[in-house]
């Protein structure tokens, strides 16, 4: 998913562990997807259109 909103962005991309659970993308300190809302993590190329 990195290599995904990468090649969009071309950004450099930071994964952070959680614990519980938690999956969050944020940018700029943005928080731009919650797994906890959408009940499950992005389809393969959903988390690259937000950064787009």
């Amino acid at each position: 998913m990195s290599a995904e909103i990468k090649t969009v962005s071309n950004e450099e991309i930071t994964l952070i562990p959680g614990q519980g659970g938690i999956f969050e993308i944020r940018k700029d300190g943005e928080l731009l997807f919650k797994k906890l809302r959408s009940g499950g993590f992005p389809l393969e190329g959903e988390a690259a259109t937000l950064f787009q």
